[in-house]
């Protein structure tokens, strides 16, 4: 789809993301198969997806995406161990790169009848890495697998494909989105050269019905994608977002919090709910500081998978998005390992929302 560079920002848009506690018919997640993304690790990562998938099958399906024969083997395996029902997941032979569909796989929007379409941003790895030429034919397995039409932007400048990562975008569901500055306006791992605002609030109103976006400064420090928003604000109702806050100024990460705490403060529009969430203490491996974070949680149908790390703030993060989840468990997965590949639950996960009633 061409976007119109004239387009008016104040029309009703084609399109609306869903926000994530909207319905889904399911959750799609990959499964784990590159040992060089989990160095030294990788044994204990698929009885971490296992867990997730035990978690998530009681209140939707779970779609799983598996590399070759092999890989699908392995996830059956382990799933079976874990007890979880074969009549609630469905496993897909889809070559893959590696397994972070939050980014790779596509970003699922209504029309505006209601029906699920699924928007292909042009995936490069974050433009840090090589290896993500397979990883480019996933929405299209997807569609192929769910019949759903495929939606391919191009930049309003008519200067290609727009790149963008799931993980770079959280929206409330009724026009509203929460990105970074760091991500998608540095020169470092550039996405698309020469958008700037403008353009990329073009795309976001006419692919995901967006009137308000929302910028923040800085991701959270040890981010490989260069400052993805799911790991430090996430939109938990219409107008409240919850924030990754550093409260210890020696820390890295104390700085970026209290600037994107003040551009909420100052974002336009209905004012916004701020609730704090900690960091966990730093988790590093090898002397690599990892984005370790509470905010990379992930809302399903009954319940609230949110990363735990062995720290004192885990109690406080559950606790915190307990109350602001009330309708849903709020369940801890064991993520210290997880992390050491530089993502953890919403990374790994993406939602399929159901059709909307119109």
């Amino acid at each position: 789809m061409t976007l119109d560079a004239d387009a008016d920002l104040t029309r009703r848009p084609p399109y609306r993301m869903p926000a994530e506690w909207e319905r889904h018919r399911a959750t799609w997640i990959g499964w784990p198969h590159l040992e060089a993304d989990w160095p030294g690790k990788f044994e204990a990562i698929p009885w971490v997806y296992a867990e997730i998938v035990r978690a998530l099958h009681e209140s939707e399906i779970v779609e799983i995406v598996c590399h070759d024969e092999r890989v699908r083997e392995d996830a059956r395996a382990k799933l079976d161990a874990h007890s979880c029902n074969s009549a609630r997941y469905r496993l897909h032979l889809v070559p893959n790169d590696r397994v972070w569909l939050r980014d790779s796989g596509p970003t699922a929007v209504h029309d505006r009848s209601g029906r699920v379409a699924l928007v292909q941003w042009q995936f490069n790895a974050w433009a840090k890495y090589d290896n993500f030429h397979q990883d480019r034919t996933v929405p299209n397995a997807m569609s192929r697998i769910l019949g759903l039409p495929i939606l391919t932007p191009e930049r309003p400048d008519g200067a290609g494909r727009v790149v963008l990562e799931g993980g770079a975008i959280d929206g409330n569901g009724a026009g509203r989105l929460l990105v970074t500055e760091e991500c998608l306006l540095s020169d470092v791992q550039e996405r698309n050269p020469g958008l700037g605002r403008d353009g990329y609030e073009r795309v976001f109103h006419d692919m995901l019905g967006v009137r308000d976006t929302i910028w923040l400064g800085e991701g959270c420090v040890g981010d490989d994608t260069h400052g993805h928003v799911d790991d430090i604000a996430r939109f938990v109702d219409l107008d409240t977002v919850v924030l990754a806050y550093e409260e210890d100024s020696c820390d890295e990460n104390h700085e970026r919090s209290v600037d994107n705490l003040r551009r909420l403060a100052l974002a336009g529009g209905e004012p916004l709910r701020v609730v704090k969430l900690p960091y966990p203490r730093p988790v590093t491996m090898d002397g690599t500081r990892l984005p370790a974070s509470y905010a990379n949680f992930y809302v399903a149908n009954e319940c609230v998978l949110v990363p735990t790390f062995n720290d004192p703030n885990d109690r406080v993060a559950l606790e915190t998005l307990g109350g602001l989840f009330r309708d849903r468990t709020v369940v801890g997965i064991h993520a210290v390992d997880l992390v050491w590949g530089l993502g953890t639950l919403h990374c790994l996960t993406q939602q399929e929302p159901a059709a909307a009633d119109r």
